[in-house]
C-alpha cells in the first residue's frame, strides 16, 4: 500500500520481499525532497519476469491539521503488468499511530471497484483503454487515472522503538496471480516490522487470507558520511607563522633553496598520496600543480595540500595557488591566502570559510613539470567482477577473474595503456540468448564476446589529453577503445572555471572487434559523433543531452540525469530515442536504465 510520506532526501533503499511465488526487488531513490523513484524487478512463478519504474510525488507537506498527500503512478514504463496510479494521504495521529487513506486506478482498482469520479470531467475516463501493444516499455499515458477505482487504507502503530504493526486494506485483486501464483481469499493484511539496524528493517506478513511474507529493506543515505569516519589518514595540522623577521620580509629565492623546498613539499603529497608535478616559488607565493587520484574530491586534496605547505614554506609566503591535474590537464587554480588558514582553522565551519575566501580560476599560467616524474611507467594486477543483470533466463550472471594493466605515460597528457582479463570462475558465457534485432548487432552478441573472449584484450589504446585554449579541453585516442569496438576517437570540451553549463563535441570512427577479443576485425565499421550539452542544477543534480550518430547508424539523441553528492556517489537515469522504429528496436522499445556510481573509498 503506498503512503503520502516522502523518504529523507538522497536516501537510496533496496527491499526484497517473498510471498507464495512472487519475489520483488525493489530499489527506490529520494531525487529530490518530494520526489522519488522505484526500479522493481519481480519474479511471479509461472507468469513473468517483469522489469518496472514507479514515480511518487508529494504535493502537499503534513501539519497540524493537513495531511501530508502525494500522487503516484507504478509500472508507468514496462510491461504494464503492474500499473496503477493513486492519490493518497497520511496523517500522524499521535507519536504512536499514522493513518493512510487513498484512491487508486489500475492495479489499486480491483476491490470494491466504483465508476471514476474523474468522469465529471468527460465519459473517456470511464474507461480503462489497457495497454497499446508493440514491445513494452512505452509510457502508457492513455490509461492513467482511467477505468473504475477503488479505495484503500490502513494504519500503522509503533508498539516499541523497534517494532512497528501494520493493518491495511488493499484494493489490489491480483486478478491475474490469483490461482496461478497462490489464493486470495482476503483483501486485508497484516504485518510486524522490526528494526534490525538504524537503517534495516525485517518484517513478518500475514497476506490476503492465505499467504505468509517476509520483507527485508535496507537504506543508506550517501549524504551521510559512513559510520566510523572511514579510514583516511589524518590531515596535516595548520601550522601559524611566528612573527615575520626583517630577513624574511626581504627573502629572496636561491636555487638550491628553491630545490630543498621542493624536495619537502614531495614528501610532504607523498605522505598525503598526493604526486607532486610542478612547483615554483617566490618571496611571497607559491604554485603547486598536483595529482591525487585517490582522493574521493579535489576539494579535500587541494586542503590537504594547502595544510603541508604552512608548515614547509617560508613565513613571506602569503598566497598559494594549488592547480589539480587529471591525465596531464590542469584543470583549474584554487588560490588560498595562507592567513585565511591560520585564522580559520578552529573556527565554527572553518573550512567553509576557508573556501569561500578562495579563489577559483582558469590555470592559465604553466609550470614546467618536474623532470624526474617522466617518463612513468605503472603496472598492476587486481582481481575483477563483470556482471550482467535481467536476463529472463537467469536474471543474474557474473565472471569473476583476474585483470593485468599497463600504463605508460613519457609527458604529461599522453598516455599508453592496456588491459588483459583472465576468467577464473563463472557463468557470464551460459547465456544461449541469440539476439533476433534486424539492428546490426552492436551489443546485443555481448554473450558471444564472453564465451569467445577468455583471455581478452580489453583496452590497448593511445592517448592524449591537452588543453588548446582558456576553457577547452580536449582528447584523442587510438586504438582498442574497449572490448567490442577499437578505432580513434577525439573529443573537445567548453567548460569554463564555476560555469553551470558546458559543451562538448565527440566523433570517432570505429571498427567491431573479433569475439575472441585479440587483434582482428570483423567487417563492421561505423562513424559515430555526438554533440553534448551539460547543465548542472542545484542539489548535485547534472543534466546531459546527447544529439548524434550511434553505434548502429541510426541518428537520435540521450537524456540523462545524474545526483551526484559530495562523497562521489552518483545516482542516475537516462534514455536514448533514435530514428529506429520500436518494433525495430524489440523488447524494451527503446534504450533506457539506471545507473549507480559508489566510490570505492566509500565501502572500505
Amino acid at each position: 500500500m503506498p503512503g503520502a510520506h516522502s523518504r529523507p532526501d538522497g536516501e537510496l533503499s533496496l527491499t526484497m520481499s517473498s510471498f507464495a511465488s512472487t519475489t520483488r526487488t525493489t530499489l527506490t531513490f529520494q531525487m529530490t525532497p518530494r520526489l522519488s523513484g522505484s526500479f522493481r524487478y519481480t519474479k511471479a512463478k509461472e507468469i513473468l519476469f517483469d522489469r518496472s519504474f514507479s514515480l511518487h510525488y508529494r504535493f502537499v507537506d503534513e501539519t497540524d491539521r493537513l495531511p501530508a498527500i502525494a500522487v503516484g503512478v507504478n509500472d508507468f514504463l514496462g510491461t504494464g503488468f503492474y500499473s496503477s496510479e493513486y492519490f493518497v494521504a497520511s496523517k500522524t495521529i499521535t507519536p504512536r499511530l499514522r493513518l493512510t487513506a487513498g484512491i487508486g486506478w489500475g492495479r489499486l482498482a480491483g476491490v470494491g471497484g466504483f465508476t471514476n469520479p474523474l468522469a465529471i470531467f468527460g465519459d473517456s475516463w470511464k474507461t480503462r483503454p489497457g495497454n497499446s501493444g508493440g514491445q513494452g516499455g512505452e509510457v502508457q499515458y492513455q490509461n492513467w487515472f482511467r477505468g473504475d477505482a477503488a479505495f484503500f487504507g490502513g494504519a500503522q502503530w509503533q508498539a516499541t522503538e523497534k517494532l512497528m504493526l501494520t493493518a491495511e486494506y488493499s484494493s489490489d485483486a491480483y486478478t491475474q496471480e490469483d490461482g496461478s501464483s497462490f489464493t486470495r481469499k482476503s483483501p486485508f493484511n497484516f504485518g510486524a516490522t522490526y528494526k534490525v539496524r538504524p537503517h534495516t528493517r525485517l518484517s513478518l506478513n500475514y497476506l490476503y487470507g492465505s499467504e505468509v511474507g517476509v520483507q527485508l529493506s535496507i537504506a543508506l543515505n550517501p549524504k551521510n558520511p559512513k559510520a566510523g569516519g572511514g579510514y583516511d589518514k589524518a590531515p596535516p595540522p595548520v601550522i601559524v607563522r611566528s612573527s615575520k623577521t626583517a630577513a624574511q620580509l626581504g627573502w629572496h629565492v636561491e636555487p638550491t633553496f628553491t630545490a630543498s623546498l621542493q624536495e619537502q613539499v614531495d614528501a610532504a603529497l607523498k605522505a598525503q598520496d598526493l604526486v607532486l608535478q610542478g612547483f615554483t616559488v617566490d618571496a611571497s607565493s607559491a604554485r603547486i600543480v598536483f595529482e591525487g587520484a585517490t582522493r574521493v574530491t579535489s576539494a579535500q586534496s587541494i586542503g590537504r595540500v594547502a595544510r603541508s605547505l604552512t608548515g614547509i614554506l617560508p613565513n613571506s609566503v602569503e598566497k598559494f595557488v594549488i592547480v589539480p591535474m587529471v591525465n596531464g590537464i590542469p584543470i583549474s587554480q584554487v588560490t588560498i591566502r595562507r592567513t585565511d588558514l591560520e585564522q580559520l582553522e578552529y573556527a565554527f565551519d572553518g573550512s567553509w570559510s576557508s573556501f569561500s575566501n578562495a579563489k577559483i580560476e582558469y590555470a592559465g599560467a604553466k609550470t614546467p613539470p618536474i623532470d624526474s616524474l617522466y617518463p612513468r611507467f605503472k603496472y598492476g594486477l587486481s582481481p575483477y567482477l563483470a556482471t550482467a543483470w535481467f536476463d529472463p533466463d537467469q536474471p543474474l550472471r557474473a565472471d569473476l577473474g583476474i585483470e593485468a594493466s599497463a600504463r605508460y605515460e613519457p609527458s604529461p597528457g599522453l598516455i599508453f595503456s592496456g588491459i588483459v582479463r583472465k576468467k577464473i570462475i563463472g557463468n557470464l558465457a551460459s547465456s544461449t540468448r541469440v539476439s533476433d534485432s534486424v539492428l546490426q548487432h552492436v551489443r546485443s552478441d555481448s554473450n558471444i564476446y564472453d564465451s569467445e573472449g577468455d583471455p581478452a584484450l580489453t583496452e590497448l589504446t593511445g592517448a592524449y589529453y591537452f588543453r588548446p585554449g582558456q576553457d577547452l579541453y580536449g582528447r584523442v585516442t587510438v586504438g582498442y577503445l574497449e572490448r567490442m569496438f577499437g578505432g580513434v576517437s577525439a573529443e573537445i570540451l567548453w567548460k569554463p572555471t564555476g560555469s553551470r553549463f558546458g559543451l562538448g563535441a565527440e566523433v570517432n570512427y570505429v571498427q567491431q572487434r573479433d569475439f575472441d577479443q585479440r587483434l582482428g576485425f570483423q567487417n563492421y565499421g561505423v562513424a559515430t559523433g555526438h554533440v553534448s550539452g551539460y547543465w548542472e542544477f542545484d542539489n548535485g543534480l547534472h543534466t546531459q543531452v546527447d544529439v548524434g550518430r550511434y553505434l548502429a547508424g541510426d541518428w537520435g539523441a540521450t537524456l540523462t540525469v545524474d545526483r551526484e553528492f559530495k562523497n562521489g556517489w552518483r545516482v542516475g537515469a537516462f534514455a536514448t530515442l533514435t530514428n529506429v522504429s520500436f518494433d525495430d528496436f524489440g523488447e524494451g522499445s527503446f534504450d533506457k536504465g539506471i545507473r549507480l556510481t559508489i566510490p570505492i573509498g566509500w565501502v572500505e
